[in-house]
């Protein structure tokens, strides 16, 4: 194994030990070096956003954002900080699993540990995907992250909530299925989006043996509850750069409007 790879093992290995259930890992998600920067200076690890990475750069989401400019992205945060750095990579940006598996590697190679792979996108179009071909993908991924030798974090999204396919009942058996079929097939943890029932959420973290992993929104539980029915991974998605854009927006509303420094600067030590 290289230096390299060890130190991606590593980093690994940790990212893994950091989902506990009863005490999550939480999430806020980056889209570029400063941000992680700035996120890692308050939580053990970072995580991309594929949304806020597209919005950042003046695309909509659903792989939208060139996959090369994603990579660029990624190598620059990992090289920022030290915190290991999971990266959403939508549906992989293709239907077939060795392609997918190739831009792991490539991942693996620039240092990440991890990533978001989800089964509710196929060329472009939101749709929940066949659960076995999605599982051939997750295969393909930890079989060339083993022949690497890095522990890979691979976040299994299923999107049956936020695609809206059914009542929430039956929602909550096509997660299980998808569950059972991912973890089969390699998945180091389960990612359900728009879940936000703790009844379900107790429910499905007590029937499946992998970390369960919930996005923060305004109507889901709150941090504290999810942990008491042992989930072990809370991201918040877009909220981040929601928030950061609202902040800039009115900075630059308040200077656009008095043309005072004081509503920008800000001063630097004492």
């Amino acid at each position: 194994m290289s230096a390299s790879h060890k130190i991606t093992s590593e980093k690994a290995r940790r990212f893994t030990s950091l989902h506990v259930p009863g005490d999550p890992l939480i999430l806020y998600n980056c889209w570029d070096a400063l941000t992680a920067r700035l996120a890692a200076s308050a939580f053990p690890a970072i995580a991309t956003s594929s949304g806020a990475i597209a919005t950042a750069q003046g695309f909509q989401d659903g792989e939208n954002t060139p996959l090369d400019l994603l990579l660029d992205l990624v190598e620059r945060i990992v090289d920022g900080v030290a915190a290991p750095v999971s990266c959403d990579i939508e549906a992989g940006y293709s239907d077939a699993p060795a392609s997918v598996a190739d831009t792991c590697e490539k991942l693996i190679e620039c240092g990440t540990v991890g990533i978001n792979l989800e089964d509710g996108l196929s060329q472009g179009k939101r749709t929940l995907v066949d659960a076995d071909a999605h599982g051939r993908k997750i295969a393909a991924i930890r079989e060339r992250a083993e022949k690497i030798g890095v522990p890979f974090f691979i976040n299994a999204r299923t999107d049956p909530y936020i695609l809206g396919q059914g009542s929430p009942e039956e929602q909550l058996v096509e997660v299980k299925r998808r569950a059972n079929i991912y973890a089969s097939c390699g998945a180091s943890g389960l990612f359900v989006p728009r879940l936000i029932d703790l009844g379900q959420i107790a429910d499905l973290v007590g029937t499946i043996d992998l970390p369960i992993n919930i996005m923060a929104e305004e109507s889901a539980p709150s941090i504290d509850e999810l942990a008491k029915v042992g989930v072990a991974r809370v991201s918040l998605g877009g909220w981040p750069i929601i928030a950061f854009s609202q902040a800039f927006g009115d900075a630059t509303a308040k200077f656009a409007g008095s043309l005072d420094y004081s509503a920008i600067a800000i001063r630097h030590g004492s």
